[in-house]
This record gives structure tokens, sequence and C-alpha cells, in this order.
């Protein structure tokens, strides 16, 4: 069977890489794709690098446009897909790259984004330990899917198997991120210039503002059946010179009576059979070079017994693993496919 395929959002920087993933999937046919301001153009003005879809023109984003199609991807900002999504309600499957649908609470809703609160969908994280196994069972058969923040998955994936293990105490975890521009989308803001962030390192969304907090914590409070409240972290991003990529580094309190072997095991246990989310051997770390195009989350952990902290270190492709990547791959769960269809492991190098 041959689905059809809507992607709204597709001129920006998710919807441009759900596009070059989908057109290499052999399922799937992309019939349409959607755009606000860039309604009217060829997508290949926005997407060049999309050659083998040259033949697509942009449409408006309306209901009307993106209904009647197997499949449809929304990749817009936060506070908009809500909207389109209450008007979908005969569309087999929808997938959501922006937040809308994300958050169980609307408190947290409410603090951090605001605006009307949309109910929360099934979070596309295969890999996320849940309490009794993985998110991967929920995706299974799912209609709706919210696919993650890029930096939320990349510290939940981190940290989950130690809160899930109980190696780690929850309430005591800090994350420092190295990130990309393309993560905060392809509109125009002068704090994103070429100017601006070339030869810098720029902290923002300091003292816990950030968007993805309340997801980090939603996420790492399903792995061990605790309350968010439970999940205290000290989140800071900071922007880097390179278009793609994150580079996490996240520690928290070693648990008393927790030993050097338990703390390995507990995130060999949970991502020694993942094709997607690999643990590096002990005393590796991985590069954002590594992980660039590819659909993998690759981890190195120490054990840092002066400061009694564990210490994990990710990389991300921000665009693959951290957004189109894992809606893609949660689509392929959903439809019974195999999961790495249309994914690779293997990044681009140099």
């Amino acid at each position: 069977m041959t689905y059809s395929v809507a992607v709204s959002g597709a001129s920006g920087y998710a919807g441009g890489e759900i596009l070059r993933l989908l057109a290499a999937h052999p399922d799937v046919e992309i019939r349409t794709v959607t755009a606000h301001s860039n309604a009217g153009q060829p997508l290949v003005e926005h997407q060049p690098h999309l050659r083998s879809l040259a033949h697509l023109t942009l449409q408006d984003t309306t209901p009307e446009i993106l209904s009647g199609h197997d499949i449809v991807f929304l990749a817009l900002p936060h506070g908009q897909s809500g909207q389109y999504t209450d008007a979908l309600g005969g569309a087999p499957l929808v997938i959501d790259a922006g937040a809308d649908h994300r958050l169980t609470s609307q408190h947290a809703w409410d603090a951090f984004y605001g605006g009307a609160f949309h109910e929360p969908w099934t979070y596309g994280v295969p890999e996320l330990p849940v309490d009794g196994g993985k998110q991967r069972e929920r995706l299974r058969a799912a209609t709706r899917i919210a696919a993650p923040g890029c930096n939320a998955s990349t510290v939940s994936l981190s940290l989950a198997p130690g809160v899930a293990a109980g190696v780690i105490e929850p309430s005591d975890i800090v994350s420092v991120l190295a990130v990309g521009p393309s993560g905060a989308g392809k509109s125009l803001k002068t704090n994103l210039l070429g100017s601006e962030i070339l030869g810098t390192a720029n902290p923002y969304a300091v003292g816990g503002t950030h968007r993805h907090i309340p997801e980090i914590r939603q996420a790492l409070a399903a792995a061990s059946n605790a309350a968010p409240d439970d999940i205290r972290i000290s989140f800071t991003p900071v922007i880097v010179p390179m278009a793609r990529g994150i580079l996490a580094t996240s520690t928290a309190t070693i648990a008393a009576g927790v030993t050097d072997a338990d703390i390995r095991e507990a995130w060999q246990s949970a991502y020694g059979d993942e094709t997607f989310v690999q643990l590096l051997p002990e005393g590796h770390f991985p590069r954002t070079a590594d992980v660039l195009g590819a659909n993998t989350a690759l981890m190195g952990l120490a054990v840092d017994r002066a400061a009694n902290r564990v210490t994990v270190v990710t990389a991300v492709d921000n665009l693959v693993k951290g957004t189109a990547g894992a809606a893609v791959q949660s689509m392929n769960i959903a439809l019974g496919l195999p999961e790495g269809r249309a994914l690779t492991v293997n990044g681009v190098a140099p």
C-alpha cells in the first residue's frame, strides 16, 4: 500500500527535513506541500536541495487542502497546529512537529507557552523508557502523534534510563546544551544572523525559562511513574555556530548505594538492543559531526565519584533524530512498517 502524504510548513527547516526523509520512503507518496506567506511558489525555491520534489508547488495551509490524505505532517510554529488538528478529525494519521499536543498538563502549557491548550497526543520518541516498557509500544496503531522538541528528547533519552532504574536522583539534574540555530526555525531573527553567531557562543532562555523544560520533566516522570514535580532540572541551552546539531551534557546525583556497574547497566539495558540510540564504549564520547544527517542519538557515559554524579554526553542532529527522523520513525511504527524505513544510522562526513 502507498500512503498519500501532505506536509504543512514545507518551506521551513523541519518541514524540509520531513520531506527529505519521506522522498526516500517507498511506502509514501508526497502529494501536497503547504505554506503560509510562500504559498504559490515552487517548493524548490525554498528547498533547493530537494530536487526529486521539484514538481511540487506550495499551496495555502488550510484544513481543506490538508484533508483527504492518509498522513498529514504539521511542521508549524508553536501554537499554530491546534487550529488545523481540530479540523482534521477524519485524517487517518496526523503527526504534529510543533508543541501543541506534547504536554499533558494545561498548567505547564499556560506557564511556558500560553494560548489555547490542546489535548495531548502519543509522544513520538520510540526508544524512551516509560514505566513498564518503551514508548514504542504506545505508538503502535496510534492515529495522533506529537513529535518531540529536539532539546527535550535529547535530554530525556540521556537521563531516562537512570531515572527508570533508580540509579540517579531525579531531583538534582543539570543539563547544558550546545545547539545549532536551525532548531529555532527559519524565520528571520536578528540574534540568529550569521554575524551574530559566528565566532561566539550565546546562552538563551537561562534560569528555567526554556519551553522544553516541562516536556523533559513529563518524559522523565513517565520513566519512573513519578510526578513531574518530582523532577527538578536546571536546563541551559547555548547557541553555537553550527547549522545543525545538539551536544547535551547532563549530570545527576548518584543514588545511595549504587555501584559504577549498576549505573552503566541501566543505560546498557535500556539501549543495548536499540538501532537509533547507541551507548558508546566506556571512555568514548560523541561529537555532533558523528550524527550529521543521521537518525541516531549517540551517548557517552561517565561516573564522577569525586562529585558523586553521573555525566551523560549525547549528540543528535536536531533536524533528524530531534524532529523529522523521530516523526518518520513514529509514523513507521504506527503504520506497522519496518521502524527504520527511510532512516539511516550513518552520518555525513567530513
